[in-house]
């Protein structure tokens, strides 16, 4: 590798770093932003689409697709919506900390998921890892049943996350990713707009929000969403997909620790969620690695 490729793949790897760290930042900005989670997503994913429709037209992107293709991203627009609601709904009832932890079983849910959608064998490593995480599951219900309700959002929020990221390993296969992305997100907003005019919320809105919430509420759509994924999708250029992988593990630790800086008290839980805590993480962790080293075998 010569030192100017050494060198992209250094800066890419503090972008990336920086990256899954915004993302961990997620779950904070929704502890402290006041309105309901579905109002939240809303306004988030309103600011997204527009802030992406600007990068993309001062950089001068080709956004055009095919009506099918059109039709796909916006539809899946839908389940982006839906993972995001369920996290931020989560983290109202709970905490930061149970959300974040209960979103890493995103890998388990994909290992089931991902044969069936495509057809192919689960295969028995996959399994293993997955029995782990349901172990490390099963001991935060056991001692966080104060918590309950959250636990289960955030594991829906999971099983939407790696439904999506399924489907859109697919349509990456085909398309820009930052086309999808954008596609998707301004899908999200129109579901969402839907859903809003139906229960009549979006008839009420004045807008009115104070400005605390209008802050937080531009960080998370420009910086922690449209930025953030601009930044990811970049890096995968120079880095590999193990790499990225395993860094992006660490936005529930990143997320859990400034957890307890700006929450302090509020975050501390039982020795018991630390250990189903630990289990996860440490599978979360070492699935990449089995990836790897069973796609050399």
């Amino acid at each position: 590798m010569t030192r100017s490729a050494l060198s992209d793949v250094n800066k890419n790897l503090l972008i990336l770093h920086f990256t899954v760290f915004i993302w961990g930042f997620t779950g904070i900005l929704g502890a402290l932003i006041s309105v309901d989670a579905v109002q939240m997503v809303w306004y988030r994913v309103m600011i997204a689409s527009i802030t992406l429709f600007i990068y993309f037209k001062l950089s001068g992107l080709n956004l055009k697709v095919t009506t099918r293709q059109f039709l796909q991203f916006f539809f899946t627009g839908a389940i982006v919506a839906l993972h995001w609601i369920l996290f931020f709904q989560a983290i109202k009832v709970s905490t930061v900390s149970v959300t974040l932890v209960c979103l890493s079983s995103f890998t388990l849910f994909t290992a089931i998921l991902e044969p069936l959608i495509k057809k192919t064998r689960i295969q028995a490593g996959d399994m293993f890892i997955g029995l782990v995480i349901i172990f490390g599951i099963y001991l935060i219900f056991k001692f966080e049943s104060s918590y309950t309700e959250g636990i289960i959002l955030g594991l829906s929020a999971a099983v939407a996350s790696s439904l999506f990221s399924i489907i859109n390993s697919t349509f990456a296969q085909k398309s820009d990713a930052k086309v999808i992305g954008f596609y998707e997100l301004s899908g999200a907003f129109f579901w969402i707009t839907i859903y809003r005019l139906l229960d009549g919320s979006l008839l009420q809105e004045r807008f009115n929000l104070s400005a605390s919430d209008w802050i937080c509420l531009m960080v998370l759509g420009t910086i922690c969403t449209a930025l953030a994924y601009i930044a990811g999708v970049s890096v995968m250029r120079t880095l590999s997909a193990f790499r990225v992988a395993l860094i992006s593990n660490l936005e529930p630790v990143y997320g859990i620790l400034l957890a307890f800086i700006f929450f302090g008290h509020k975050e501390t839980m039982s020795t018991g969620f630390y250990m189903g805590s630990a289990l996860i993480l440490s599978a979360v962790f070492l699935y990449p690695v089995y990836k790897k080293r069973k796609s050399r075998s």
